[in-house]
Protein backbone atom coordinates (compact mmCIF):
# COMPACT_ATOMS: atom_id res chain seq x y z
CA UNK A 1 0.00 0.00 0.00
CA UNK A 2 1.50 3.45 -0.81
CA UNK A 3 1.69 6.40 1.48
CA UNK A 4 -1.12 8.26 -0.59
CA UNK A 5 -3.67 4.69 0.14
CA UNK A 6 -2.25 5.15 3.64
CA UNK A 7 -3.23 8.44 4.52
CA UNK A 8 -6.58 8.10 2.75
CA UNK A 9 -7.31 5.14 5.00
CA UNK A 10 -6.15 7.24 7.88
CA UNK A 11 -8.56 9.74 7.16
CA UNK A 12 -11.40 7.94 6.55
CA UNK A 13 -10.40 6.33 9.83
CA UNK A 14 -10.19 9.68 11.44
CA UNK A 15 -13.49 10.97 10.11
CA UNK A 16 -15.44 7.89 11.19
CA UNK A 17 -13.82 8.34 15.06
CA UNK A 18 -14.62 12.01 15.31
CA UNK A 19 -17.80 11.53 14.02
CA UNK A 20 -19.01 8.90 16.62
CA UNK A 21 -17.32 10.68 19.63
CA UNK A 22 -19.92 11.87 22.17
CA UNK A 23 -17.75 13.68 24.81
CA UNK A 24 -14.75 16.23 24.78
CA UNK A 25 -12.17 14.15 26.00
CA UNK A 26 -12.79 11.47 23.75
CA UNK A 27 -12.48 14.28 20.88
CA UNK A 28 -9.39 15.02 22.49
CA UNK A 29 -7.44 12.09 22.44
CA UNK A 30 -8.37 11.39 18.94
CA UNK A 31 -7.04 14.34 18.36
CA UNK A 32 -3.56 13.69 20.09
CA UNK A 33 -3.72 10.19 18.34
CA UNK A 34 -4.12 11.36 14.79
CA UNK A 35 -2.07 14.72 14.74
CA UNK A 36 0.26 13.97 17.47
CA UNK A 37 4.30 14.18 17.00
CA UNK A 38 3.71 10.05 17.51
CA UNK A 39 1.11 9.85 15.54
CA UNK A 40 0.47 7.46 12.39
CA UNK A 41 -0.26 10.13 10.35
CA UNK A 42 3.17 11.56 11.36
CA UNK A 43 4.86 8.13 10.86
CA UNK A 44 3.83 7.74 7.51
CA UNK A 45 5.28 11.12 6.39
CA UNK A 46 8.61 9.76 7.45
CA UNK A 47 8.34 7.48 4.84
CA UNK A 48 8.16 10.54 2.05
CA UNK A 49 12.27 10.06 1.96
CA UNK A 50 12.10 7.13 0.03
CA UNK A 51 9.73 8.98 -2.44
CA UNK A 52 11.14 10.56 -5.99
CA UNK A 53 11.28 14.08 -6.27
CA UNK A 54 8.42 14.07 -8.56
CA UNK A 55 6.09 12.30 -5.87
CA UNK A 56 7.26 13.89 -2.85
CA UNK A 57 5.23 17.31 -3.50
CA UNK A 58 2.45 15.74 -3.98
CA UNK A 59 2.20 13.19 -1.44
CA UNK A 60 3.38 16.53 0.86
CA UNK A 61 0.14 18.54 -0.45
CA UNK A 62 -2.21 15.42 0.35
CA UNK A 63 -1.04 15.16 4.04
CA UNK A 64 -1.61 18.51 4.92
CA UNK A 65 -4.94 18.02 2.44
CA UNK A 66 -5.54 15.51 5.68
CA UNK A 67 -4.13 17.05 8.63
CA UNK A 68 -6.25 20.18 7.80
CA UNK A 69 -9.15 18.16 7.11
CA UNK A 70 -9.29 16.39 10.30
CA UNK A 71 -8.34 19.47 12.10
CA UNK A 72 -11.10 21.43 11.07
CA UNK A 73 -13.56 17.82 11.73
CA UNK A 74 -12.24 18.24 15.66
CA UNK A 75 -12.90 21.29 16.04
CA UNK A 76 -16.53 21.58 14.34
CA UNK A 77 -17.07 18.54 16.71
CA UNK A 78 -15.60 20.12 20.09
CA UNK A 79 -17.65 23.24 19.41
CA UNK A 80 -20.96 20.93 18.34
CA UNK A 81 -20.54 19.01 21.82
CA UNK A 82 -19.53 22.26 23.85
CA UNK A 83 -22.66 23.62 22.78
CA UNK A 84 -24.73 20.87 23.27
CA UNK A 85 -23.63 21.01 26.95
CA UNK A 86 -24.39 24.38 27.37
CA UNK A 87 -28.11 23.50 25.99
CA UNK A 88 -28.59 21.25 28.67
CA UNK A 89 -26.82 23.46 31.15
CA UNK A 90 -28.95 25.74 30.22
CA UNK A 91 -32.30 24.04 30.12
CA UNK A 92 -31.71 22.34 33.49
CA UNK A 93 -31.00 25.49 35.04
CA UNK A 94 -33.91 27.32 33.33
CA UNK A 95 -36.25 29.89 35.33
CA UNK A 96 -39.99 30.37 35.35
CA UNK A 97 -39.91 34.18 35.36
CA UNK A 98 -43.47 34.46 36.36
CA UNK A 99 -42.54 32.95 39.99
CA UNK A 100 -42.34 35.01 42.55
CA UNK A 101 -38.96 36.13 43.64
CA UNK A 102 -36.68 34.94 46.75
CA UNK A 103 -37.81 37.55 49.62
CA UNK A 104 -33.60 39.33 50.31
CA UNK A 105 -33.59 40.32 54.08
CA UNK A 106 -32.42 43.96 54.32
CA UNK A 107 -30.57 45.28 57.01
CA UNK A 108 -31.11 48.60 58.46
CA UNK A 109 -29.01 51.31 60.73
CA UNK A 110 -28.55 50.54 64.49
CA UNK A 111 -31.14 52.72 66.36
CA UNK A 112 -28.26 54.44 68.40
CA UNK A 113 -26.90 55.59 64.45
CA UNK A 114 -30.21 56.53 63.30
CA UNK A 115 -30.00 59.24 65.90
CA UNK A 116 -26.27 60.08 65.08
CA UNK A 117 -27.62 60.27 61.49
CA UNK A 118 -30.29 62.08 61.85
CA UNK A 119 -27.94 64.79 64.18
CA UNK A 120 -25.33 64.68 61.53
CA UNK A 121 -27.87 65.40 58.57
CA UNK A 122 -29.80 68.36 60.76
CA UNK A 123 -25.99 69.93 61.54
CA UNK A 124 -24.69 69.75 57.92
CA UNK A 125 -27.66 71.67 56.68
CA UNK A 126 -27.25 74.17 59.51
CA UNK A 127 -23.52 74.87 57.61
CA UNK A 128 -21.57 72.54 60.48
CA UNK A 129 -18.69 70.39 59.30
CA UNK A 130 -18.64 66.88 60.90
CA UNK A 131 -14.99 66.32 62.84
CA UNK A 132 -14.22 62.31 63.59
CA UNK A 133 -11.45 62.01 65.67
CA UNK A 134 -9.15 58.65 67.17
CA UNK A 135 -10.95 57.07 69.76
CA UNK A 136 -7.35 56.77 71.52
CA UNK A 137 -6.86 60.40 72.59
CA UNK A 138 -3.86 61.78 73.91
CA UNK A 139 -4.66 62.97 77.84
CA UNK A 140 -3.37 66.71 76.97
CA UNK A 141 -6.15 66.89 74.49
CA UNK A 142 -8.49 65.03 76.31
CA UNK A 143 -8.42 66.81 79.64
CA UNK A 144 -5.66 69.56 79.62
CA UNK A 145 -6.72 71.34 77.14
CA UNK A 146 -10.25 71.68 78.21
CA UNK A 147 -9.52 72.74 81.33
CA UNK A 148 -9.11 70.20 83.36
CA UNK A 149 -6.46 70.40 85.84
CA UNK A 150 -4.40 67.84 86.83
CA UNK A 151 -6.24 67.11 89.82
CA UNK A 152 -9.91 67.29 88.71
CA UNK A 153 -11.65 63.49 89.58
CA UNK A 154 -12.55 62.89 86.03
CA UNK A 155 -8.59 62.34 85.42
CA UNK A 156 -8.14 59.70 88.12
CA UNK A 157 -7.56 55.58 86.93
CA UNK A 158 -10.91 55.15 88.50
CA UNK A 159 -12.82 56.39 85.91
CA UNK A 160 -10.35 56.80 82.64
CA UNK A 161 -8.97 54.05 80.43
CA UNK A 162 -5.47 54.72 80.47
CA UNK A 163 -3.01 52.85 78.15
CA UNK A 164 0.04 54.86 79.12
CA UNK A 165 0.40 57.32 81.60
CA UNK A 166 0.12 60.41 78.62
CA UNK A 167 -2.56 57.72 76.25
CA UNK A 168 -6.00 57.01 77.43
CA UNK A 169 -8.95 55.50 75.91
CA UNK A 170 -11.07 58.63 75.13
CA UNK A 171 -13.55 60.09 77.89
CA UNK A 172 -15.42 63.07 75.30
CA UNK A 173 -15.41 63.60 72.21
CA UNK A 174 -14.23 66.95 72.93
CA UNK A 175 -10.36 66.49 71.73
CA UNK A 176 -11.60 67.05 68.67
CA UNK A 177 -13.03 70.78 69.43
CA UNK A 178 -9.43 71.82 70.45
CA UNK A 179 -8.12 70.05 67.48
CA UNK A 180 -9.93 71.85 64.92
CA UNK A 181 -9.25 75.21 67.18
CA UNK A 182 -6.06 74.96 66.48
CA UNK A 183 -6.06 74.39 62.59
CA UNK A 184 -8.85 76.52 61.84
CA UNK A 185 -8.20 80.10 60.03
CA UNK A 186 -10.77 82.42 61.23
CA UNK A 187 -10.07 84.99 59.12
CA UNK A 188 -12.32 82.96 56.64
CA UNK A 189 -15.35 82.41 59.27
CA UNK A 190 -16.28 81.64 62.31
CA UNK A 191 -16.12 77.12 63.20
CA UNK A 192 -18.96 75.47 63.34
CA UNK A 193 -18.04 71.20 63.93
CA UNK A 194 -19.61 68.72 65.68
CA UNK A 195 -18.10 65.65 66.22
CA UNK A 196 -19.79 62.14 66.62
CA UNK A 197 -18.00 58.89 68.41
CA UNK A 198 -18.03 56.41 70.75
CA UNK A 199 -16.35 57.38 74.12
CA UNK A 200 -15.10 54.94 76.67
CA UNK A 201 -15.34 55.41 80.98
CA UNK A 202 -14.71 53.09 84.02
CA UNK A 203 -18.28 53.02 84.51
CA UNK A 204 -19.90 50.13 85.83
CA UNK A 205 -22.67 48.55 83.75
CA UNK A 206 -26.44 49.16 84.52
CA UNK A 207 -29.57 50.10 83.38
CA UNK A 208 -28.55 53.89 82.86
CA UNK A 209 -24.84 53.44 82.23
CA UNK A 210 -21.84 52.19 80.29
CA UNK A 211 -18.03 51.59 79.79
CA UNK A 212 -18.88 52.79 76.12
CA UNK A 213 -21.39 54.74 75.02
CA UNK A 214 -21.68 57.67 71.85
CA UNK A 215 -21.34 61.19 71.92
CA UNK A 216 -22.04 64.31 69.49
CA UNK A 217 -20.13 67.42 70.81
CA UNK A 218 -21.05 70.47 68.82
CA UNK A 219 -18.71 73.98 68.83
CA UNK A 220 -19.14 77.32 67.44
CA UNK A 221 -16.72 79.60 67.80
CA UNK A 222 -15.97 83.31 66.14
CA UNK A 223 -16.98 86.78 66.65
CA UNK A 224 -20.39 87.73 68.32
CA UNK A 225 -21.49 84.51 69.65
CA UNK A 226 -23.83 84.59 72.42
CA UNK A 227 -25.86 82.18 74.67
CA UNK A 228 -29.10 83.11 72.39
CA UNK A 229 -27.02 81.46 70.30
CA UNK A 230 -26.84 78.25 71.45
CA UNK A 231 -30.29 78.04 73.03
CA UNK A 232 -31.99 78.79 69.56
CA UNK A 233 -29.43 76.01 68.28
CA UNK A 234 -31.34 73.38 70.45
CA UNK A 235 -34.16 74.03 70.55
CA UNK A 236 -34.02 73.03 66.50
CA UNK A 237 -31.83 70.31 67.24
CA UNK A 238 -34.76 69.00 70.23
CA UNK A 239 -37.99 69.79 67.72
CA UNK A 240 -36.09 67.99 64.98
CA UNK A 241 -35.92 64.65 67.22
CA UNK A 242 -39.02 65.24 69.50
CA UNK A 243 -41.39 67.00 67.37
CA UNK A 244 -41.78 70.86 67.23
CA UNK A 245 -44.04 71.80 69.46
CA UNK A 246 -40.95 71.60 72.66
CA UNK A 247 -39.29 74.35 74.17
CA UNK A 248 -35.90 74.42 75.46
CA UNK A 249 -35.20 75.72 79.32
CA UNK A 250 -31.34 76.24 80.42
CA UNK A 251 -30.93 75.78 84.01
CA UNK A 252 -27.27 77.03 85.67
CA UNK A 253 -24.28 74.16 86.19
CA UNK A 254 -20.87 73.86 85.91
CA UNK A 255 -18.46 72.14 83.47
CA UNK A 256 -14.55 72.72 83.44
CA UNK A 257 -14.50 74.05 79.53
CA UNK A 258 -17.26 76.37 79.82
CA UNK A 259 -18.33 79.09 81.95
CA UNK A 260 -21.25 79.91 81.78
CA UNK A 261 -22.07 77.04 82.01
CA UNK A 262 -25.70 75.33 81.30
CA UNK A 263 -28.54 72.00 82.10
CA UNK A 264 -30.67 71.86 79.09
CA UNK A 265 -34.18 70.52 79.57
CA UNK A 266 -36.46 70.24 76.77
CA UNK A 267 -40.45 69.92 77.00
CA UNK A 268 -41.74 66.04 78.01
CA UNK A 269 -42.15 64.89 74.57
CA UNK A 270 -44.90 62.26 75.68
CA UNK A 271 -46.92 64.96 77.34
CA UNK A 272 -45.54 68.24 76.36
CA UNK A 273 -45.37 69.67 79.81
CA UNK A 274 -48.12 68.10 81.67
CA UNK A 275 -46.68 65.62 84.25
CA UNK A 276 -46.21 62.25 83.35
CA UNK A 277 -43.89 59.02 84.00
CA UNK A 278 -41.35 59.66 81.66
CA UNK A 279 -40.53 63.08 82.98
CA UNK A 280 -41.45 61.93 86.30
CA UNK A 281 -44.03 64.47 87.02
CA UNK A 282 -42.21 67.49 85.92
CA UNK A 283 -42.90 68.32 82.90
CA UNK A 284 -39.55 68.69 81.70
CA UNK A 285 -36.38 66.33 80.40
CA UNK A 286 -32.81 66.66 80.82
CA UNK A 287 -30.90 66.25 77.63
CA UNK A 288 -27.30 67.77 77.60
CA UNK A 289 -24.80 69.61 78.91
CA UNK A 290 -23.79 73.28 77.28
CA UNK A 291 -22.15 76.29 77.59
CA UNK A 292 -19.95 79.24 76.66
CA UNK A 293 -16.45 78.16 76.08
CA UNK A 294 -14.30 78.88 78.96
CA UNK A 295 -11.70 81.45 78.09
CA UNK A 296 -8.66 79.32 78.87
CA UNK A 297 -9.95 77.00 76.31
CA UNK A 298 -9.79 79.24 73.81
CA UNK A 299 -6.67 80.19 74.89
CA UNK A 300 -4.74 76.95 74.73
CA UNK A 301 -5.84 76.27 71.19
CA UNK A 302 -4.60 79.53 70.50
CA UNK A 303 -7.25 81.29 69.76
CA UNK A 304 -7.91 84.92 71.33
CA UNK A 305 -11.04 85.00 73.58
CA UNK A 306 -10.80 89.01 73.40
CA UNK A 307 -12.02 88.85 69.98
CA UNK A 308 -13.87 85.44 69.32
CA UNK A 309 -16.39 83.83 71.82
CA UNK A 310 -18.61 80.68 71.15
CA UNK A 311 -20.57 78.21 72.90
CA UNK A 312 -20.28 73.88 72.94
CA UNK A 313 -22.38 71.13 73.53
CA UNK A 314 -22.35 67.83 74.10
CA UNK A 315 -25.79 65.37 74.03
CA UNK A 316 -25.79 61.60 74.04
CA UNK A 317 -27.22 59.35 71.71
CA UNK A 318 -27.87 56.61 73.66
CA UNK A 319 -30.01 58.69 76.12
CA UNK A 320 -31.72 60.27 73.12
CA UNK A 321 -32.92 56.97 71.90
CA UNK A 322 -33.76 56.02 75.42
CA UNK A 323 -36.11 59.04 75.75
CA UNK A 324 -37.57 59.30 72.57
CA UNK A 325 -38.40 55.17 72.41
CA UNK A 326 -39.04 54.97 76.16
CA UNK A 327 -36.07 52.02 76.76
CA UNK A 328 -35.29 52.25 80.20
CA UNK A 329 -31.94 49.42 80.09
CA UNK A 330 -29.05 50.94 77.68
CA UNK A 331 -28.28 47.56 77.42
CA UNK A 332 -30.81 46.69 75.33
CA UNK A 333 -29.12 48.40 72.71
CA UNK A 334 -25.85 46.08 72.77
CA UNK A 335 -27.16 42.69 73.57
CA UNK A 336 -27.69 42.12 69.54
CA UNK A 337 -31.27 40.86 70.27
CA UNK A 338 -33.10 40.99 67.00
CA UNK A 339 -36.36 41.51 68.65
CA UNK A 340 -35.32 44.53 70.03
CA UNK A 341 -33.71 46.13 67.76
CA UNK A 342 -36.02 45.56 64.61
CA UNK A 343 -38.74 47.72 66.67
CA UNK A 344 -36.78 50.70 64.85
CA UNK A 345 -37.91 50.14 61.46
CA UNK A 346 -35.78 52.30 59.41
CA UNK A 347 -34.27 50.25 55.87
CA UNK A 348 -31.15 51.08 55.08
Amino acid sequence: MGLREKLEELRQQGLNEIANSDDLKNVNNIRVKLLGKKGPITNVLRGMRDLSAEERPKVGKFANEVRDELQQALEDKKSSLEQALMNAKLQSESIDVTLPGTPVAQGQPHVIQQIIDQLVDLFIGMGYEVAVGDEVEQEEYNFEKLNLPKDHPARDMQDTFYITPSVLMRTQTSPMQARMMETHDFSKGPLKMISPGKVYRRDTDDATHSHQFHQVEGLVVGEHVTMADLKGTLEVVAQNLFGDQLKVRLRPSYFPFTEPSVEADVTCFNCLGKGCAICKGNGWIEVLGAGMVHPNVLKMSGVDPDVYGGFAFGLGPDRFAMIKYGVEDIRDFYQNDMRFLTQFDQKG
